[in-house]
């Protein structure tokens, strides 16, 4: 077997604690901002929705870099997994810079598009969000390229330690910027901008290392279509589909936007809440691609279907365990946010709704998906996470939460009738079988 036990638990346990820790400085973030006032974390919430867009273009180049890496080492090709990881590196940063000069420059119409209908106070705290955050994409792009390299060489505890760096930056600087310096909401863009650079210089010099399988090779970058080609193979048709995924969750909160600052900061509250729900489906996404890659490569379908069912279960498992508890201490957690007892009471509504229904539906719907990647499978997870983001979760989002006027409620329920139709497809491919005749590829 490729991965025993105990290499799965050398990737896996530092996976899931650094996305644990991401999401719980995440809440601290947003139980710090609150204490400016509403309109502040309504401001921070929605910008986020727009940041988590280009993230998730930035987490499709590095899943194209990770799995075409992955499979280079599977098939024993260790020289052109370094040449994979030196394109994926400086593609993602050249593109990045792009997009964040973009996004300092257009940041007002930007906004005005997608959020045109928010209060004045709301609307103002967003810009400077926004304008500073987009300084960041660049750093985030590199870290983002490392670390899913790192992952793909099965080495997750550097990128754990490097986490703890950048979190820890982000935590204090939050705190003192806050509460010390009283900057408002620019006190939590500044400590992001200064962690992601400190942590995408970081895991870059320390893949300058020759001792890794995967290193950075010193000298000039040269363009490689061929390489380029290979990853963007994976790349586009993820970016795509987290582009459209993240496009439609902003044109969601958008419709949210329209009904009130006591809506929009529920909605941020649960947002930051129900990712704590996903910890192990989140690790498990970075996890399933570094191992069923590494299968795909030694060309044994066998060992894929063995580490897919392996991981699905256990990431049944933990959801179910993770939430569960959650749900039993949701009212003590809500608490520490400090919100009015409108925006209290919302907020546990739709936990209750994400958390108590994702531990059934989550893993099959956004993990199992990663296995048809991994096995470069691209086209149809693409082709049904957009039909299916637009006809559920946008159309029914509008039908339910605007024509019905259920509100924030509503749009929630269209996400699971989302979540519904995606476990039907994956779930169905895979067990069809189409899925092996690409892994030649």
């Amino acid at each position: 077997m490729l991965f025993s036990n105990k290499d799965l638990k050398k990737l896996i346990v530092p996976l899931v604690l650094e996305q644990a820790l991401a999401i719980t400085v995440g809440m601290a973030d947003t139980m710090m901002i609150s204490s400016v006032g509403e309109a502040a974390v309504s401001g921070v919430s929605l910008v986020d929705m727009l940041n988590n867009l280009i993230i998730s273009i930035l987490a499709a180049l590095a899943t194209g870099g990770s799995v075409v890496t992955s499979q280079f080492l599977g098939a024993g090709k260790s020289d052109d997994a370094c040449r994979s990881a030196k394109q994926l590196v400086f593609t993602a940063g050249f593109i990045t810079i792009g997009i964040s000069a973009l996004m300092m420059l257009f940041h007002s119409p930007v906004l005005k598009l997608f959020f045109g209908s928010i209060e004045k106070d709301v609307m103002d705290n967003a810009k400077i969000y926004l304008l500073i955050s987009a300084l960041s994409f660049p750093f985030l792009a590199v870290y983002n390229a490392c670390a899913a390299l790192f992952r793909s060489m099965g080495n997750s505890k550097i990128t754990l330690k490097v986490s703890i760096l950048m979190n820890l930056i982000n935590i204090g600087g939050n705190a003192f910027c806050l509460f010390v310096l009283h900057m408002g909401v620019a006190g939590v863009a500044v400590p992001t901008l200064v962690s992601r650079a400190v942590a995408g210089a970081v895991l870059y010099i320390l893949l300058l290392n020759p001792r890794y399988t995967i290193h950075l090779v010193p000298g000039r970058f040269r363009f490689e279509a061929a390489v380029v080609k290979r990853i963007l193979f994976i790349g586009i048709p993820s970016g795509i589909e987290n582009g459209i995924f993240q496009l439609g969750r902003v044109l969601v909160v958008s419709i949210i936007a329209g009904f009130g600052t006591v809506q929009i900061a529920a909605n941020g509250v649960a947002n930051s809440l129900d990712s704590m729900g996903c910890i192990i489906g989140q690790a498990m996404n970075l996890a399933m691609i570094a191992v069923i890659g590494r299968c795909v490569g030694a060309g044994d379908l066998g060992q894929v279907r063995y580490y897919t069912k392996k991981l699905l279960g256990i990431t049944y498992f933990f959801t179910i365990l993770c939430n569960t508890t959650m749900l039993l201490f949701l009212h003590q957690i809500l608490a520490f946010y400090g919100l009015g007892k409108e925006t209290t009471d919302l907020a546990y509504r739709l936990v209750m709704i994400h958390n108590g229904i994702a531990m059934f539906l989550w893993p099959s719907a956004f993990v199992l998906p990663n296995m048809l990647r991994a096995c470069n499978d691209v086209k149809y997870t693409m082709v049904i996470a957009i039909f299916s983001m637009w006809i559920f979760r946008i159309g029914f989002s509008y039908i339910l939460g605007v024509n019905m006027e259920m509100g924030a409620i509503g749009v929630w329920t269209a996400m699971v009738m989302d979540w519904i139709f995606r476990v039907i497809c994956f779930v169905g491919r895979y067990l069809k079988g189409t899925w092996r005749k690409h892994c030649a590829l």
